[in-house]
């Protein structure tokens, strides 16, 4: 059976306990920016009182053009996550899209994550377990937007199979016709009946998917990230940037990093409700 909570650092994830976050920006832009966001986001944590996991990622594979940014990659990324856990103590994570970037990313990030487009990659999956494994790391797999939430269990066997039963799985929407995604949030309690804690991607949910570059509905992460955490959702994923309007990847479907505590410190009260109805 997967382990229900998780391990993390210093906290833990999962059935009873305090609401989790993971953010940062979408893509690495700058090491001075990742700096930047850390910071503010490890200040936030510890005034509020609650974990914080930092995301960034290192390169952008799936991106829709060929001509998008796409990041600093694996080894200059790194370093920049390292310089993060060290600077600001906040446990890291970042996306890997092959299985030779497993092991090095295992060695800086506490969580491994496995995009959602990429969640049957069976060698994929299987080097980020082993890794992790390895490191007493975690893997974060996003359920892909086209399949039942019921079907994620595959993705749970195949990682305590390569021997890490330290799974969260990502609630980030389900592909609707062209260009449209919406959330069951049925996925959340059926995806709890595997075992694993979850995390709803309150960022990639409201994504609207098409043309040259991906769009998003901002006005909707907070509404949906509430219904989530009602839904019993166990972590809350939120890509952030000082100006999502001039940023690099992602921009229409991040949070401004100004607006974010305030949102944080509500979904903590709505979890607060949650757990004492369990």
């Amino acid at each position: 059976m997967p382990a229900n909570p998780v391990t993390i650092g210093s906290f833990a994830c999962g059935r009873g306990r305090p609401l989790v976050f993971i953010a940062g920006p979408c893509v690495i832009e700058s090491e001075e920016l990742v700096m930047h966001v850390a910071r503010r986001l490890a200040e936030e944590a510890a005034r509020l009182d609650v974990p914080l996991v930092f995301k960034s990622s290192f390169d952008k594979a799936n991106r829709t053009s060929i001509h998008s940014f796409r990041g600093p990659g694996l080894e200059k990324g790194l370093g920049i996550l390292a310089r993060v856990k060290q600077e600001t103590g906040l446990p890291v994570t970042t996306d890997i899209h092959e299985a030779s970037q497993a092991a090095p990313a295992a060695e800086v990030c506490d969580i491994l994550q496995i995009p959602a487009f990429l969640a049957r990659q069976t060698d994929l999956v299987h080097a980020a377990a082993e890794a992790t494994a390895r490191r007493g790391g975690v893997i974060n797999a996003k359920k892909p937007q086209f399949i039942a939430p019921e079907d994620a269990v595959h993705i749970v066997r195949k990682c305590e199979e390569a021997g890490n039963p330290n799974v969260l799985l990502t609630e980030r929407g389900t592909t609707f016709g062209y260009g449209r995604l919406v959330n069951d949030m049925r996925s959340i309690p059926i995806m709890h009946s595997l075992g694993t804690p979850v995390v709803y991607d309150a960022t990639h949910s409201v994504q609207t998917p098409g043309g040259a570059t991906t769009g998003g509905q901002r006005q909707m992460i907070a509404p949906l990230a509430r219904a989530a955490v009602a839904a019993g959702a166990d972590a809350v994923f939120f890509e952030t940037h000082p100006d999502p309007d001039r940023a690099l990847s992602d921009g229409p479907n991040m949070i401004p990093l100004d607006e974010l505590p305030a949102l944080v410190a509500s979904l903590v009260k709505l979890r607060n409700l949650v757990n004492g109805m369990l």
